[in-house]
């Protein structure tokens, strides 16, 4: 134990004295978080409470055009701004002035109006309400077409949520058009209402695990254990540096000397570095509890959940320290080390969702993130952040990331043994 614990305190003293590696450790990682995480909450609170520009060209001037564009006025998505030609609105939206074009046809109103009415007709005109003769001759109506202009830019899933909400808009309208016309068509007094137009049908989105409300993840519940993951993986470049160091100075050959095992040194070396790990996640905690909310983000909540979020933190850390063992002892240069702890550790993020959701990834991504430790222990954050999960359910991820450590540390052993067989 006291080999052990002298092995620690050699790690210890290195690590101090290396300020640059102490810099690259603690505070590129809170710079980090609160740049990117201040970039997602500014560009979050645009999209809620600014509404997106968009270009309307009325080319109906009827009611059925005036109650659309009411009721883009009246959304929470769009400020709606009045064009006359089409295809100045096209070029304004082909240049990426505004990111949408909304071209009313001409005749809407006269159309919808007229094929509902000869609909109704004939229908009352079966049941010997209507006039058989008004019933029977029709007008050849053709079908209106809408036209949406998207910038080239905009992204997919903007476009299928403007489709989706001005396709519900037009559908609420012709509803709305055809109980009209059966209103004028049964009774000759406008205010007695025959026909309730309320949607009976509604959505509530509801929390499945405590039956409330869901509570909306915020940019703080996101960023704070991904880039805390981050960190804490990023700790191999400096781990594998120094044990490329000591190769390189002679340190390993004397301590080969000493009757001290390859697995003491590379205990002493997990202490230290899960405890640096340890602190990287509580400096993280203590920016998203206290300076997040004064820097006007959101606060960081960890009422209740601080035992198995430390709990995840010791196990991530265990992982990284395990992959950068294994670097460090294969690795022969600062060279060979450094760039490819680096490399190798953006790999491991873009991979396992730190950037991009994993549910975002093509079908091959999302099959390969299940192999990244950072992926793990991504998913026992958020387990614990917004799942308000129990320490059984955190036990697969745990396994993951203990197993992947116990992996590469015995990895690393039987490497070391190899290379220095006599």
């Amino acid at each position: 134990m006291f080999k052990l614990w002298a092995s620690a305190y050699k790690e210890f003293l290195l690590l101090t004295r290396d300020l640059g590696g102490l810099a690259v450790l603690f505070l590129m990682p809170l710079l980090l978080v609160i740049t990117i995480t201040t970039i997602q909450d500014s560009t979050f609170k645009t999209l809620e409470v600014s509404k997106i520009p968009i270009l309307l060209v009325d080319q109906d001037q009827g009611h059925v055009s005036q109650n659309i564009r009411e009721n883009l006025d009246n959304s929470n998505l769009f400020e709606v701004v009045m064009a006359t030609d089409e295809k100045e609105a096209q070029s304004l939206v082909q240049k990426g002035k505004y990111q949408l074009a909304f071209v009313i046809p001409e005749d809407l109103t006269s159309g919808l109006d007229q094929k509902v009415r000869e609909n109704v007709e004939t229908m009352l005109s079966r049941f010997g309400i209507g006039e058989e003769s008004t019933a029977s001759v029709k007008s050849k109506w053709s079908p209106k077409e809408v036209r949406l202009y998207f910038d080239p830019a905009a992204q997919q899933s903007f476009k299928t949520s403007v489709r989706s909400s001005i396709d519900q808009m037009i559908s609420e309208i012709e509803s709305k058009t055809i109980y009209k016309a059966f209103q004028e068509q049964l009774t000759d007094d406008e205010s007695e209402v025959i026909f309730d137009t309320e949607h009976f049908i509604s959505f509530t989105e509801i929390n499945p695990d405590t039956g409330q409300e869901p509570m909306v993840p915020n940019s703080t519940q996101h960023n704070i254990p991904a880039w805390t993951l981050f960190a804490i993986f990023f700790i191999m470049l400096p781990l594998g540096i120094n044990m490329v160091n000591e190769k390189n100075l002679g340190t390993m050959i004397r301590l080969r000397t000493q009757p001290v095992s390859y697995a003491t040194v590379l205990g002493g070396k997990t202490l230290v570095y899960v405890l640096v790990a340890l602190v990287q996640f509580t400096l993280m905690l203590l920016v998203g509890m206290y300076l997040f909310p004064l820097i006007g983000l959101p606060q960081l909540d960890v009422s209740g959940k601080l035992p198995l979020l430390f709990l995840v933190a010791f196990f991530a850390g265990l992982a990284a320290v395990g992959l950068g063992l294994l670097v460090g002892t294969i690795a022969k240069t600062q060279e060979q080390s450094a760039p490819f702890a680096a490399t190798f550790v953006v790999i491991l993020a873009a991979i396992g969702g730190v950037w991009v959701p994993v549910f975002a990834m093509p079908r091959f991504m999302q099959t390969l993130s299940n192999l990244s430790p950072m992926n793990w222990g991504l998913n026992a954050f958020y387990d614990v952040f917004l799942r308000n999960v129990g320490l059984r359910e955190l036990i697969p991820e745990i396994a993951l990331l203990f197993t992947f450590f116990i992996v590469t540390t015995l990895i690393a052993l039987f490497y070391n043994a190899k290379k220095n067989a006599v």
